[in-house]
């Protein structure tokens, strides 16, 4: 990896994902992990000849942890706000009312330059396109099931929910998701998912699986966690937000062919031929749980209903785009 590598993408990220115009304003969010992203981001906008403000916060402790209330209120005064964080902004109350207010935003949680330089490079508008042809058949569905190998057996009802597109371009007002990126997501209806979700890819705050974490939801919440030490570390996480940390709050399928299981969940959930389920705040995405937590666990080689169409075989689209 070369700096010329992360500067090639984070211009492709300035200038083609959020799709930047003269005279617009930038804002960079950062903590001192991910400085480096911060600044090449920074320099990406110079170069463009935009006006951009970089402000540094202290590491969040969990993802969806609120910036300063001062960082919020400057990210509602900018045309774009990009947040490479070492802690996910994207399920916080500062997010939502930038977008709100129209504001263009891209997190970047817990990227790295390799992450960069690898699905940057990505055909975002065929990814746009497979995205939103998921997503259109995601909100005509009932009920998704999953299955996977390792042990994975749930069923969501999802009637009425909206389905989201990241598809990468967030060229116009108030468009919000990750970069890279590439999934296309809902928020399952609160109470009502069950199954078992063996999560045997990786998950959000512990990296890579090395033995599937079992988890057993009842009535929409994760009921037991069992598996190796990795499972117990997830406990660990959870357990400081209380029982709404463990609300069953969004189904993913990943879209974008660039990217690989890396053990950065930024990077995993997009990619192609894998699902994740995740639990906590589902606030962003239509649903009704807000709590400082948002934690994504991947599955591997999934086979995806909705309702009583077959999407995915053993980790292969069946959707055309």
């Amino acid at each position: 990896m070369t700096s010329s590598d992360l500067a090639t993408a984070a211009l492709v990220a300035v200038r083609d994902c959020m799709g930047l115009q003269p005279g617009e304003r930038a804002l960079v969010v950062t903590d001192e992990p991910l400085r480096g992203i911060g600044y090449a981001l920074r320099e990406a906008v110079v170069s463009l000849g935009n006006e951009v403000l970089l402000v540094e916060i202290l590491p969040r402790r969990s993802n969806g942890e609120e910036p300063p209330p001062e960082v919020a209120a400057l990210m509602t005064q900018f045309d774009v706000v990009l947040c490479p964080t070492s802690k996910s902004l994207t399920h916080t109350d500062a997010r939502r009312a930038a977008s709100a207010g129209g504001v263009r935003v891209a997190t970047l949680p817990a990227v790295t330059e390799a992450i960069m330089a690898r699905c940057m490079a990505a055909d975002y508008h065929r990814i746009a396109a497979r995205t939103l042809a998921i997503c259109r058949l995601m909100e005509a569905t009932r009920v998704i099931r999953v299955t996977a190998p390792a042990g994975t057996d749930i069923t969501m009802p999802v009637s009425g929910r909206t389905a989201y597109a990241s598809t990468g371009l967030f060229r116009e007002r108030g468009q919000s998701g990750n970069l890279p990126t590439g999934e296309a997501f809902l928020a399952p209806l609160e109470g009502e998912s069950r199954g078992v979700v063996a999560v045997d890819g990786s998950m959000a705050g512990i990296g890579v699986v090395t033995t599937p974490i079992r988890i057993t939801v009842e009535d929409g919440l994760a009921a037991s966690i069992e598996g190796g030490e990795e499972a117990a570390r997830l406990v660990a996480l959870l357990e400081p937000h209380g029982p709404d940390a463990r609300n069953v709050a969004e189904f993913g399928i990943g879209t974008n062919d660039r990217a690989i299981l890396s053990g950065a969940i930024l990077e995993d959930e997009k990619v192609m031929g894998t699902i994740h389920i995740a639990f906590g705040d589902n606030k962003s995405m239509g649903g009704r749980v807000r709590v400082a937590s948002h934690l994504d666990g991947l599955v591997k080689q999934p086979t995806v209903w909705f309702d009583e169409r077959e999407i995915m075989r053993d980790g292969r689209l069946l959707v055309d785009a």
